[in-house]
């Protein structure tokens, strides 16, 4: 097993903030307008608003990476995970997520949300192993692919 470090969101990362996503959502999906103005200009969106992005690396690598974006005061989606189809399988995924929760808890955030697809079987079953529970969605959520809205408390 590697050696996989998680580290935070640096200007010169957002290249590969956006090379990660659009990898991952060409595979299962299409690029939305949301996700293009997420990935494009993270740095307004996401991280000015007091939101965060991070990264899973992997010897000098950028192999995975994860948003908390900022929803209302102290919850936030945590979205944006992608993880290179070179490194899947070693539980990257799972290690962003984890580290999203520690992190989340201790800023003293209220809840973490996300926004999914049935049709990811095992991402849906590892979200639920890690204790998020599946809430209504609103009418109009912000990613047209989504049909589970899902909700982990801190």
């Amino acid at each position: 097993m590697k050696n996989i470090d998680i580290i935070a969101f640096r200007s010169e990362f957002a290249q590969d903030f956006a090379r990660l996503n659009i990898e991952w959502l060409e595979k299962y999906f299409v690029v939305e307008p949301h996700d293009a103005e997420l990935m494009e200009r993270c740095e307004e969106t996401i991280i000015g608003p007091g939101g965060h992005i991070f990264f899973a690396r992997v010897d000098n690598s950028l192999v995975g990476t994860v948003a908390l974006i900022p929803m209302e005061e102290k919850i936030f989606e945590l979205g944006k995970m992608a993880v290179s189809e070179a490194f899947q399988g070693m539980r990257i995924g799972q290690k962003l997520m984890q580290y999203c929760i520690d992190f989340g808890r201790e800023k003293g955030w209220k809840k973490l949300i996300l926004y999914s697809n049935t049709v990811l079987e095992n991402a849906i079953y590892i979200y639920r192993k890690y204790g998020f529970v599946e809430i209504p969605q609103e009418a109009n959520p912000p990613y047209a692919r989504s049909n589970i809205k899902m909700a982990y408390l801190l």
